[in-house]
């Protein structure tokens, strides 16, 4: 497999901030346990979903693949090349070939700057062609993303525009510097039901246009089904299950991809789907549960499962699983 990223036992912890007191009365440090040694392969050309309940270290995990946050430790490649300590200029270029669509279009997009600006500005940042060649571009690719006629948008601000148009104009701001690599970072789940096909349908065309490879952060497997070639499943700052997308929903292994699955409503069923009763809520990042850190909400969890850490085993060549039931 030809990878185009990678990353080694990825770990982010960030500190925890203390008030005065705790700083007066105690030294010990605590820190959000926001991603935990992750392993993760992206094939050149595929599109991987990153899949997990809000908390998981999902978008963490997807910023600093792009080191637009530094990790505590481990390693990050991007076409067979180590950038983990890549900086400053050298991470400037290379940026260019990597970018990030966010989850929230208005919060993304200045809204005191036009929408034809906005899109220009990254070839403005890069130095890319000159002032007409940079309009021409930004048109071409607000045409690109059905927003016709071009023209009609290009002087417009984003309040101006719905949800849907607003994601879109995102898109294009990503794509104008034909990167190979994009994350989008839960791209659909603040725009109407309505409208997501649309947007899910355009990211895909513009992949097979600009042979694309996708990194689809999500918390909706429907939504990974739809685009995804492997999903990686995660759970409190760690890979859980990775498989193909046929065999993850055909076959699914860890107790909490079944409970994920569990949960998506099925039109006309065949067939009563009961819903895996998972307790609670996700636990606290900071006071990581022993063990499996499933094991707390887990319906089939054993006496081992709270002291016993699983490590990601292999069942066939392309399905992987942390678990214990597996050992």
């Amino acid at each position: 497999m030809d990878s185009l990223i990678e990353t080694v036992e990825l770990v982010k912890h960030f500190p925890v901030e203390k008030s005065i007191l705790e700083r007066m009365f105690s030294r010990t440090k605590r820190f959000v346990h926001a991603v935990d040694n992750v392993n993760l392969k992206i094939a050149r050309g595929e599109v991987l979903s990153l899949v997990g309940e809000s908390g998981s270290g999902k978008t963490t995990t997807g910023k600093l693949i792009l080191k637009l946050i530094e990790p505590t430790s481990g390693r990050i490649f991007f076409n067979g090349n180590e950038i983990t300590k890549t900086k400053g200029e050298s991470m400037r270029v290379l940026r260019k070939k990597m970018q990030y669509v966010y989850q929230d279009p208005y919060a993304s997009l200045n809204p005191k700057m036009k929408i034809g600006d906005a899109v220009r500005h990254p070839l403005e940042v890069h130095e890319l062609y000159g002032k007409d060649e940079r309009r021409k571009r930004a048109l071409e690719a607000l045409s690109a993303v059905g927003l016709t006629p071009p023209e009609n948008y290009y002087s417009l601000y984003p309040h101006q525009l719905s949800g849907g148009q607003r994601q879109r104009v995102a898109i294009a701001r990503a794509m104008i510097t034909r990167p190979e690599f994009v994350i989008a970072d839960e791209p659909v789940s603040m725009i109407d039901v309505s409208l997501r096909a649309s947007i899910l349908d355009l990211m895909m065309n513009l992949k097979k246009e600009l042979n694309l490879t996708y990194l689809f952060i999500t918390h909706d497997l429907a939504v990974a089904k739809y685009i995804s070639n492997r999903i990686y499943i995660m759970y409190l700052g760690e890979i859980v299950e990775v498989g193909e997308t046929k065999e993850v929903f055909h076959a699914p292994l860890h107790p909490y991809t079944k409970a994920l699955l569990s949960a998506i409503p099925i039109p006309k069923p065949t067939r009563e789907v009961k819903p895996i009763p998972i307790k609670g809520e996700i636990s606290s990042t900071i006071n990581v549960p022993s063990g499996c850190r499933f094991h707390p909400r887990c319906p089939y969890a054993f006496d081992r499962c709270s002291n016993v850490k699983p490590l990601l085993k292999q069942t066939k060549e392309s399905h992987q699983v942390a678990c214990l039931l597996y050992d």
